[in-house]
């Protein structure tokens, strides 16, 4: 299918891909890198992934950076994923949480949704936290004691995220009724959410492929189906910032399919209503 031509400008934009943002994409995918990028053939007047590959070296066009980013990502997301972790959050860490902030031994907490996507992630921490205060009938607890930072690399996933706009499709995937008619309004085809719990999420563009992360350290992160699609040098890389990015003490969240091998030299393993979460040690 593929002549050795094909193949060398394959390679040439397969590693451009994992440099830029960690993706590996194997010889098995070239034909999904090449149905993806065709259109930005066209686009920016590249006849060939070579002269793609040149532009992109070249220019540093961000425009052009972003678009490859975009063709290459996967945004697949839905409502409170896989269940457990907000099962987790809502019995065991938010209860910690509201008594230390009632003890004075913390001012906030703060947690980090890493690959936030469409912002399905970091809004159901919010409203699961929402819920939760109203049902302690925790009127003594600010909103601004709980700090959501939600990062993805693509800009326009961002800028959608940050609308807070979903269709009827994207409402009816993990997002029970309960949950739906309190934090949205229906407006035809469009459900939008509700002000309030929008602000409690901050959006930043980060590529997780950086060496340097710098927003300090938080009580949870979530850095869930991203790490499956890097290559083994960017996985270990991005991996080990993530824990220092992390609290002693504070939980990491990874995807229910998810495997964490070498956990133990951090991490402590626990598990809650069938689900597992890491928790950093006070010493490593």
């Amino acid at each position: 299918m593929y002549g050795e031509a094909a193949s060398m400008e394959f390679a040439m934009v397969q590693r451009f891909i994992e440099e830029i943002c960690g993706i590996a994409l194997g010889e098995e995918k070239a034909y999904l890198l090449e149905s993806k990028l065709a259109r930005l053939l066209v686009e920016f007047g590249a006849s060939s992934f070579e002269e793609l590959y040149i532009k992109l070296c070249s220019t540093k066009d961000p425009y052009l950076v972003d678009s490859v980013i975009d063709a290459v990502t996967i945004n697949e997301t839905f409502w409170f994923r896989d269940k457990t972790p907000w099962y987790i959050i809502e019995d065991i860490l938010l209860p910690a949480f509201l008594a230390e902030l009632r003890d004075g031994k913390r001012e906030k907490a703060r947690i980090w949704s890493a690959a936030c996507s469409y912002g399905q992630e970091p809004y159901s921490t919010a409203m699961c936290i929402d819920s939760f205060l109203n049902r302690m009938g925790a009127a003594d607890i600010s909103s601004e004691a709980f700090e959501i930072l939600a990062s993805d690399i693509s800009k326009d996933v961002l800028r959608m995220a940050e609308a807070g706009n979903f269709d009827n499709i994207s409402v009816s995937r993990g997002l029970e009724d309960d949950y739906k008619f309190r934090y949205f309004r229906n407006e035809g085809r469009i459900w939008r959410l509700d002000e309030d719990i929008k602000r409690r999420v901050s959006f930043r563009q980060f590529n997780l492929v950086d060496r340097c992360f710098p927003y300090g350290q938080f009580d949870i992160i979530f850095c869930r189906y991203v790490l499956i699609y890097f290559s083994e040098k960017y996985k270990k890389e991005v991996m080990n910032r993530i824990t220092d990015s992390l609290k002693p003490g504070g939980v990491l969240f990874i995807g229910s399919s998810e495997l964490f091998e070498d956990y133990s030299r951090c991490y402590t393993m626990e598990r809650y209503k069938n689900g597992i979460y890491y928790r950093k040690k006070e010493c490593w």
